[in-house]
């Protein structure tokens, strides 16, 4: 087991941006004129249009924080990196999680407006997977390392 986590761990480097550009969800004001897919990479776009600040703080949290925390823990399993790094790849992957939370959050506010319409789909699945895996990962190294 121990040998596969690092290959399991670069699959993540593979599977984070399908994630990002994959529907995350399905939202229409009223689901007559049909739906439109939202994923990360298009929510990113349209923030940058309305609200820089928010975009960035998504942009941290979505895509930086993930990728930056599976690729450090990929150099740490290759010897490329000091185990020191540890706390701070932990750190990476909790601000990572809040971006599913924000993403949960939406779907709920969403579905609480009356004349919205929302479907979560399975971008969304594979994005939380993808943290959780990397969650797992990070967990399984450090027993490791004991």
């Amino acid at each position: 087991m121990r040998r596969s986590l690092p290959y399991l761990n670069l699959c993540l480097l593979i599977l984070y941006p399908v994630a990002w550009f994959a529907p995350l969800m399905r939202a229409a004001l009223l689901p007559i004129f049909g739906m439109t897919e939202i994923s990360v990479v298009s929510g990113l776009q349209s923030l940058w249009d309305s609200d820089a600040g928010l975009a960035l703080l998504v942009t941290f949290l979505a895509v930086f924080a993930p990728f930056a925390k599976t690729l450090g823990l990929a150099l740490l399993q290759f010897g490329l990196l000091s185990r020191r790094t540890m706390p701070a790849l932990h750190l990476l992957g909790r601000f990572a999680m809040a971006d599913v939370f924000l993403a949960a959050l939406y779907v709920v506010l969403a579905k609480g407006i009356g004349h919205a319409t929302v479907e979560v789909a399975w971008g969304l699945w594979l994005f939380t997977f993808c943290i959780l895996a990397s969650i797992a990962l990070s967990a399984a190294e450090a027993r490791v390392t004991e």
